[in-house]
């Protein structure tokens, strides 16, 4: 499989390009794979107007040299565009595996992690939305690669771990959600991309 040339990264709920993970992956980009096509939009909450915009986005990518990496939500998210565009590689970070359940508890105003004074309405219809964007579990250990904090203080490990089967998962003892140790994991995910 040829070296990765379009690198899409996706951020969790609440979350935005100004994580922690989608800043230092930038500046790995930025400074060590400068040719290396990089982008981490800001997502809209609403989950159809958010892939709608993805695919957009990344419609002139060549395929045979796209991945994406995605986070929490994002990681639902990423494996949703590799199943619609057959990109390949995925990298899943603690993903969401059943977002509609989890985020109905969610609906209404919430704000945002990295600027709490911006605030969003998050609709009923957007669970709707996430339930239509359902897709099957990561397939094909050479196309898929998930990291699973046993520590997530947020989703079931044990559910990710199930998801993520068909995938080369790392299973992390401790942790947490935010993959706080990213660092670490960033010359595995480099390797996996084609870009050592």
């Amino acid at each position: 499989m040829s070296a990765t040339t379009h690198l899409l990264y996706l951020h969790g709920f609440r979350s935005s390009p100004q994580s922690a993970k989608a800043v230092l992956m930038a500046a790995r980009m930025r400074e060590r794979h400068p040719q290396v096509v990089w982008w981490c939009p800001q997502l809209p909450p609403s989950p159809a107007e958010a892939m709608a915009m993805v695919a957009a986005g990344t419609a002139g990518w060549p395929r045979g040299g796209m991945a994406v990496v995605g986070s929490s939500l994002g990681g639902f998210y990423a494996g949703w565009v590799q199943a619609s565009t057959g990109c390949a590689r995925a990298v899943l970070i603690n993903p969401a595996v059943h977002p509609a359940r989890d985020l109905a508890r969610y609906i209404g105003e919430q704000t945002t992690w990295h600027d709490p004074a911006e605030r969003f309405y998050f609709e009923p219809v957007f669970v709707d939305q996430l339930r239509a964007l359902a897709h099957a579990p990561p397939a094909g250990r050479d196309r898929a690669m998930a990291f699973i904090a046993q520590g997530d203080e947020v989703l079931d490990w044990r559910e990710m771990a199930a998801w993520c089967a068909g995938a080369t998962t790392t299973v992390l003892a401790g942790g947490d959600h935010a993959l706080s140790d990213f660092p670490d994991h960033l010359p595995a995910i480099e390797t996996f991309l084609g870009l050592d």
